[in-house]
């Protein structure tokens, strides 16, 4: 299915689209009711709590800590919106559980004396005058008792009454609309949602008009389009064709290592995974490809990680990890395999595993449906773990198995440990359990896992929330399914010697990768600067199946860039929006985005227009 140039989100299916452009549309109102332009950022702890106010929120203080830090001096839109995501409105039937649960005698009213104690001795403490502020609001016949659930409606009336306003306001105010969503010009009034997404044509300027375009009265959001770029790819279905990925001759005689891995999505949209050290011991062909990983268990069941696009960079490996270089990185593709092939020189390197974060990515949270159970109790009342979650675990154990004997040694349990409580077990800690569960060879099997699940849920006596807790840091839901993680597999073919993979986990691995992401972007890419802005490139580097691009800023100040894909079809973008802004610091370089194509199996259109935002 195509994204038409209407729609505010790349990549989305249709009806998913729907949601979102409300969704959007709802953060946007929000943001404009508290400032005058969605490209101001928000600057303090407490325009955070009013903006989220305005969206139908309720913070906390421990939510505001959560988002507002000790050293977070802004957060722009996008933030805000990333914020909104995982910050669900509290539902009325959530409100009347929690004043339920203060009723003690159960007849739907609430004591001033009973709310007082409940609100100035646990959570986030108020004060007496505060629960005195609350109550005489709330209290409307002054009785001395407060109805919850009338409080409840009119609670969450008022907060979506706020939000029906900031909508209203963000109709009504065309100009607005103009200033924050694209450089518009003057048009006739529309609904909401057809005024937001359309990019109407810029009417034809009288001669008067082309005078006046001197004036430095003249609006800011005009003034930029004089910096602005436009950049149009169309992409053949499928790919380009010309760099298709074939395999050696005779590779099946080739020597070969085989990894395992996984990307993870964390709690900050960002998304990690192991490096890998490959050593050489002399100069010989090599054959890279990386690909997600075939689940056994879900072989009858296509896995949705399957459709996570993936690659590999190679770096060499140096004692400071700043001096080292991107060598190569995998392009040509076959289905979802993408590989390399060529000459490496005896050495040691590093694999950096990527993926653009396009087809992995937070998703909305929505009220949390009924968790699958994890544990139940057998006929004779002994605790043991349900069929689902074996199946889960079995999953789990063959991601984490990186070399996939079947076993688990010790490195191998720890990145997992690292993963999912970070500690890692010790030599004292490994030999107790491989006395007390199933090993070979030193090493944990498949069952001696599934029987180390058990007893930590025996220490809890059933209560399966540590377990939670690791499988959501696997990427699992609710519902067992695995929607913030995928699985990959490496393989690295040798023509004349037998490769060494072997994972680490390096603190400098992400800006490494980060670095020869903007080192293959800038190889490839072509790059043009902004029109008036020769000191400020755009490049733009067209893969085989992935548009990538880059800002270089080469002045002395922090440029902020408006970037807006509106009229691109059929592809998706690793921001998430269609409309967006970079700030790029003073003599550095930033990733704008990365672009795939929503529907491989149609051609796709790039179509993008960046403006330099005039400092305010």
């Amino acid at each position: 299915m195509s994204v038409q140039a209407s729609s505010p989100l790349l990549g989305m299916p249709k009806c998913h689209a729907a949601h979102e452009e409300t969704f959007y549309m709802h953060c946007r109102a929000a943001y404009l009711t508290v400032f005058r332009s969605s490209l101001t950022n928000i600057s303090s702890k407490e325009q955070l709590c009013r903006v989220l106010q305005q969206a139908g929120r309720n913070p906390s203080q421990a939510t505001l800590n959560k988002y507002w830090t000790p050293i977070t001096s802004k957060l722009n839109f996008d933030d805000f919106c990333e914020i909104l995501k995982k910050e669900m409105p509290t539902e009325e039937n959530e409100l009347r559980r929690a004043f339920r649960k203060m009723d003690i005698n159960g007849d739907g009213y609430i004591s001033h004396s009973e709310l007082e104690k409940v609100l100035t001795s646990k959570g986030e403490k108020m004060s007496p005058e505060e629960v005195n502020a609350i109550f005489s609001l709330a209290d409307t016949n002054k009785d001395g008792k407060l109805e919850y659930a009338e409080f409840c409606r009119l609670l969450v009336s008022t907060a979506e009454q706020c939000q029906t306003a900031a909508l209203e306001r963000l109709e009504a105010d065309a100009k607005l609309k103009r200033q924050n969503f694209g450089n518009q010009t003057d048009s006739p009034a529309k609904s909401l949602a057809s005024a937001a997404v359309l990019q109407p044509p810029e009417p034809p300027r009288q001669e008067s008009e082309k005078k006046d375009s001197r004036s430095s009265s003249r609006p800011s959001s005009a003034r930029s389009r004089r910096s602005s770029l436009s950049n149009s790819i169309t992409m053949t279905a499928g790919g380009s064709g010309g760099n298709k990925l074939a395999e050696p001759t005779a590779l099946q005689e080739w020597n070969q290592s085989f990894v395992k891995g996984g990307f993870f999505l964390e709690e900050d949209g960002t998304i990690s995974s192991l490096q890998y050290r490959l050593h050489l011991p002399q100069t010989t062909s090599v054959y890279l490809t990386i690909q997600p990983l075939h689940m056994s268990q879900k072989q009858e069941k296509p896995s949705s990680w399957m459709m996570v696009d993936t690659a590999l960079f190679v770096v060499s490996a140096s004692e400071s990890h700043e001096e080292s270089t991107l060598v190569c990185f995998t392009e040509a593709r076959d289905k979802e395999t993408c590989g390399w092939k060529g000459e490496l020189c005896a050495g040691t390197y590093y694999l950096l595993p990527f993926t653009t974060g396009c087809r992995l990515r937070k998703r909305t949270r929505r009220s949390a449906s009924k968790s699958v159970q994890l544990v139940n109790r057998t006929d004779t009342g002994e605790l043991d773990l349900t069929r689902e979650f074996r199946e889960v675990l079995s999953e789990i154990f063959e991601v984490i198995d990186l070399d996939g004997d079947g076993l688990l040694s010790l490195e191998e349990y720890n990145f997992f440990e690292l993963r999912t409580s970070g500690e890692k077990c010790d030599e004292e800690a490994w030999a107790v359990c491989k006395e007390n569960f199933d090993t070979r060879k030193n090493q944990l099997t498949r069952q001696g896992f599934m029987e180390l699940n058990l007893m930590e849920a025996g220490e809890r006596n059933g209560d399966p929330a540590d377990l939670w807790v690791t499988l959501e840091a696997m990427g699992y839901n609710r519902s067992l399914e695995m929607v913030e993680a995928c699985p990959f597999q490496i393989e690295v073919h040798c023509e004349g010697n037998q490769p060494s993979v072997q994972p680490v986990s390096l603190e400098a691995g992400p800006r490494m990768l980060n670095v020869a992401l903007e080192k293959s972007i800038t190889a490839r890419g072509e790059a043009r600067a902004l029109r008036g802005q020769d000191n400020i490139l755009m490049y733009t580097h067209k893969g085989e199946h992935r548009i990538s691009s880059l800002i270089s800023n080469k002045t002395d100040q922090k440029v902020t860039v408006h970037v807006n894909n509106e009229q691109s079809k059929n592809c998706c973008s690793n921001r998430g929006m269609s409309v967006f802004a970079v700030e790029v610091p003073a003599r550095t370089k930033a990733v704008c985005q990365h672009v795939l194509a929503l529907n491989e199996r149609q051609d796709w259109t790039y179509s993008c227009v960046e403006s330099i935002i005039p400092c305010q």
